[in-house]
C-alpha cells in the first residue's frame, strides 16, 4: 500500500511534473493517478523509476513511501 501523501511531498519536492513521472514510468497521468492513490498497484519496474527520479535513495524511505502499513 502507498503512502499516498509522502509520496505526493516528494513529488513536489522534485518539482517535476505528474505528466512528466506518467511518461517515464510508462503510464498515462491517469494511471499514474490510480497507483499513486492505491487504487492501483505499482510494478517494481515503476517503483524503481520514480525512486531514481525523485532522487529516494535510502531503503527506508523507500519502504515508508511503497510498503505502508
Amino acid at each position: 500500500m502507498v503512502d499516498t501523501q509522502l509520496l505526493e511531498d516528494w513529488i513536489e519536492k522534485s518539482g517535476k511534473r505528474k505528466s512528466y513521472l506518467a511518461e517515464k514510468v510508462g503510464c498515462s497521468i491517469q494511471a499514474l493517478r490510480m497507483k499513486v492513490t492505491n487504487k492501483s498497484d505499482f510494478r517494481s519496474s515503476e517503483v524503481d523509476t520514480l525512486c531514481t527520479e525523485l532522487g529516494i535513495t535510502r531503503l527506508t524511505d523507500k519502504e515508508k513511501i511503497f510498503f505502508k502499513k
